[in-house]
This record gives C-alpha cells, sequence and structure tokens, in this order.
C-alpha cells in the first residue's frame, strides 16, 4: 500500500528509475522490519539463571575453534580481517605477550615474532592450538591468572570480554600482570546501528529470520556492558583508553553449511534443540551466493598509566569505520 501511495503513478508512468524501486524495497521493509520487532517482543520472557561457567566449559569442549573459524571467514572490504585487526597494536611489542582466553589460538602466528603465550580455561580449545604448534600455552581461569605482578608487556582479548565472568575480577587480573604502560587491546562484538539497518536490508533480514526462530531479540550476553561500553568500562578500572574503533564485518552464508556454521557459532545457553534446528532451516532456505550477515565489532585499545591512582584515565573515540 505504501510503494502504491507513494511510487504508484510514477510506476503507472513508466518513469521509474532505480532509486523508485529502492524506495519501493523500502517501504516493504519497513512494516515487515516493525513486525519483527513486535514479534520478537511478545515472545521474549525472562531468561532463567544461567552458570557461564560451566555453559561455555561444555560449549567449547563441544565445539572447539568455532569462534576461528566464523571469525576467520569474516571480511570489511579493505580493511584487515578481525584477528589481523585486533592485534595491530602490538605489531612492535617484544612481549610477554598474553593472548587472554586464547581458545584455539589465532593470534598466534600472527604474533610470530613476539614472545607471546595463551591461556584458557577450555582444555579441548588449548588441544586444538597445541594440535598446531600454537604455544607455549597454559590452562588457567581469565580471574586467576598464575602471573606475577607487573610480569608482561600486552595483553589481547579477542572475543572474550563479554562473556568472562566475573567481569571485575577479570579486569583486576588484567591489570595486575601487565605492567605499567603496557597495552590492551580486546575484540568485543557490537550492535547493528540505525544506518547499517537501512544500508544492509538483506543481511539484517537474514539475522530477524534467525532470531524470530530462536524467539530471542539478541544473543544472551552475560557481560553487555563490555560491548559498546567497553571503552568506558575499561576507564573506569583505570586504563587509558587510546582508541576505540568499530567496523562492520560480513559473513557469507551461500549455502546449508555456512547456515550450521553461524548457529553453531553464537552462545544460546537454555535454546532447546527444536529452536536451535529451527533457526538452521530458517537461515538455510534464506542462505544463497552473493547472502551475508553484517558483523559488527568493536576494537579498544588501552594502557596501564605508569601512576595508577584508582582513577580512570581519558577515553579518546577514534573515527568509527565501516
Amino acid at each position: 500500500m505504501l510503494s502504491l501511495v507513494n511510487q504508484g503513478s510514477v510506476i503507472a508512468s513508466g518513469a521509474t528509475t532505480p532509486g523508485t524501486w529502492v524506495r519501493v524495497a523500502v517501504n516493504y521493509l519497513v512494516p515487515f522490519l516493525v513486525a519483527s520487532i513486535g514479534y520478537l517482543s511478545g515472545r521474549r520472557v525472562r531468561a532463567p539463571a544461567i552458570d557461564w561457567p560451566r555453559y561455555l566449559a561444555d560449549y567449547h569442549r563441544d565445539r572447539p575453534a568455532i569462534t576461528e573459524r566464523l571469525l576467520t571467514r569474516a571480511v570489511s572490504g579493505r580493511h584487515a580481517a578481525p584477528y589481523p585487526w585486533t592485534v595491530e597494536p602490538l605489531r612492535d611489542t617484544p612481549g610477554p605477550i598474553l593472548d587472554l582466553a586464547c581458545g584455539s589460538a589465532p593470534t598466534r602466528a600472527l604474533l610470530g615474532g613476539a614472545q607471546w603465550f595463551g591461556i584458557d580455561a577450555s582444555a579441548s580449545e588449548l588441544a586444538v592450538a597445541a594440535a598446531v604448534g600454537r604455544e607455549p600455552l597454559a590452562r588457567a581461569r581469565a580471574d586467576a591468572l598464575p602471573l606475577a605482578d607487573g610480569s608482561v608487556d600486552a595483553v589481547c582479548a579477542a572475543m572474550c570480554l563479554q562473556v568472562l565472568i566475573p567481569l571485575d575480577a577479570v579486569l583486576v587480573e588484567v591489570r595486575r600482570v601487565l605492567r605499567p604502560g603496557g597495552t590492551v587491546t580486546a575484540l568485543v562484538p557490537s550492535r547493528l546501528i540505525p544506518s547499517e539497518l537501512w544500508r544492509h536490508p538483506s543481511g539484517v533480514i537474514g539475522w530477524v529470520r534467525v532470531l524470530r526462530a530462536l524467539g530471542i531479540r539478541s544473543e544472551p550476553w552475560p557481560n553487555p556492558q563490555a560491548r559498546d561500553g567497553l571503552a568506558e568500562l575499561l576507564q573506569a578500572h583505570g586504563f587509558t583508553v587510546d582508541s576505540n574503533q568499530r567496523r562492520l564485518f560480513r559473513l557469507a552464508v551461500a549455502d546449508p553449511t555456512d547456515a550450521a556454521l553461524m548457529i553453531d557459532g553464537l552462545y544460546l545457553p537454555g535454546a532447546d534443540s527444536e529452536s536451535v534446528a529451527r533457526a538452521k532451516r530458517a537461515l538455510s532456505s534464506w542462505a544463497g551466493p552473493g547472502r551475508w550477515l553484517p558483523l559488527p565489532l568493536r576494537r579498544v585499545v588501552a594502557h596501564l598509566p605508569h601512576s595508577f591512582t584508582g582513577t580512570g584515565g581519558t577515553v579518546a573515540t577514534h573515527r568509527q569505520d565501516r
């Protein structure tokens, strides 16, 4: 109806342009998204209390290297892929560099010339890393690091701060083991912003299909404040934030195999097998050549001041790249 009212005379006259069809598509998309948001709000229920450490242990036991498998497929035009982008600030750091919650250790080869070591709580993830020579490694919790005070020059935290709990204790440990002046670089999921909803409608529809099938509004995180609010969180823990950047990456969903990997890569505590299977079917039916899901990520780089007084530093927010 919106298309008939807004563009009907143009279509009838035969004087259409590419812009005409874009406006028609938007007119159809708006009510679809509004209806989807209402649907999701109606189905949302309070999530039960989740034992996140146990859930994460089971998840990574059953899916070792799943995060690496997903992120190594993400692209962002001429920009670096997620892992190279994360370690970019550490290229000239000789080390020691701690890779916190390193998983399958995808950053090891990217920092081959540095004194690097990885720590993770998952034996399965560490086994994958060791099998391909990504060492040295140690199994330990992020809130109880087996390291001396001020013993590392840098900490790399790729896609972990949004799920590590208790987060305050983790950040206290990061601050403890980092030498004064040392660097922290962290990669976390971000949120889609309004302009991206209209610039990439097909990918947004793909996400809507997944969320509707799962009956949720967003992926449940134990530390949602550690996503787009990570810079302020680090500042509150005594770090000076040097850069706070965001990029939109693309994850190709060309076939059902890609769709299944995408769903398996989501943290979905409490989701039953029927909902997960329904989400895979929904994404598989949408998948096809040229189809991709938008994946916004945020990288925050900070350092520990030489004279830590217990108060935060300043936040320097750089231009956002998309």
